[in-house]
């Protein structure tokens, strides 16, 4: 891995310093931090309060259960950061978080990352400062910082000469919109289960095609909003509809 001139950057603003860096620090994201080719800060968000009691939070108005980070703390926060990278807000509510999204993100020079905590963040910053509200999925944690490792550890892979092959990346899942088709390696029996015949005849061309099959396959099984979006992605309105494949159709 050859570091770049400048590597890509990102900031995690948080309340737990000690989640970073995590599993971020392991495997081709360690590694890749270890050679330049991306940098992984935390900072302490009590770090910029100003009272001796350090508070960060307060009762929502209105009412209701919980605590709201305080504006004027994280505008601080994000005041000693911003630089003209995108900040992104991890919340249950934001955007879902794709595959084309860490493509987006893992173009650019990086990215600050706000991780919720309680009941969430004071809305008049989010919207002062234009940040992205983003989900990693329809469930609620504890606090941002698991997203915010899952987020930072898809786009770090994707970087220039983080991944040994580029061509993994490109027939991963969701790349084309599709799950990925199964893997299988030797032995070619195990346990009375045998490798598709297909993937031992040498026939790169049909092995392409069944892989193909089983991807939409899994896809319309799996994930039917993902393949209604490749479908409607494939055949716009007013075009046929072409036939679905299927793994049996495969030679």
């Amino acid at each position: 891995m050859t570091a770049p001139a400048t590597p890509w950057r990102a900031d995690v603003l948080t309340l737990f310093l000690e989640m970073f860096p995590g599993p971020l620090g392991l495997s081709l994201a360690g590694k890749a931090a270890a050679t330049g080719l991306w940098r992984l800060a935390a900072h302490d968000i009590r770090a910029f309060a100003t009272d001796r009691h350090r508070s960060v939070d307060d009762t929502p108005f209105g009412g209701g259960a919980g605590m709201v980070l305080r504006a004027d703390v994280i505008d601080r926060a994000v005041d000693a950061l911003a630089d003209g990278r995108p900040i992104l807000c991890l919340t249950p509510r934001g955007a879902r978080f794709t595959q084309a999204m860490a493509r987006e993100l893992a173009a650019g020079p990086g990215v600050i990352l706000l991780c919720g905590r309680y009941e969430g963040v004071d809305q008049r910053v989010i919207e002062a400062r234009a940040m992205r509200e983003v989900s990693i999925g329809d469930y609620v944690l504890s606090g941002g910082e698991p997203a915010a490792l899952v987020v930072l550890d898809a786009c770090v892979r994707l970087l220039p000469g983080v991944m040994g092959a580029a061509a993994s990346a490109e027939e991963e899942s969701f790349s084309a919109g599709l799950l990925e088709y199964p893997h299988y390696t030797r032995p070619a029996a195990w346990q009375e289960r045998r490798v598709p015949d297909i993937l031992l005849s040498g026939d790169h061309g049909a092995i392409a095609a069944w892989r193909r099959a089983e991807a939409e396959r899994l896809t319309r099984a799996r994930r039917p909003d993902l393949w209604a979006e490749f479908q409607a992605r494939q055949y716009p309105s007013g075009t046929l509809t072409a036939p679905v494949a299927s793994a049996a159709d495969a030679p």
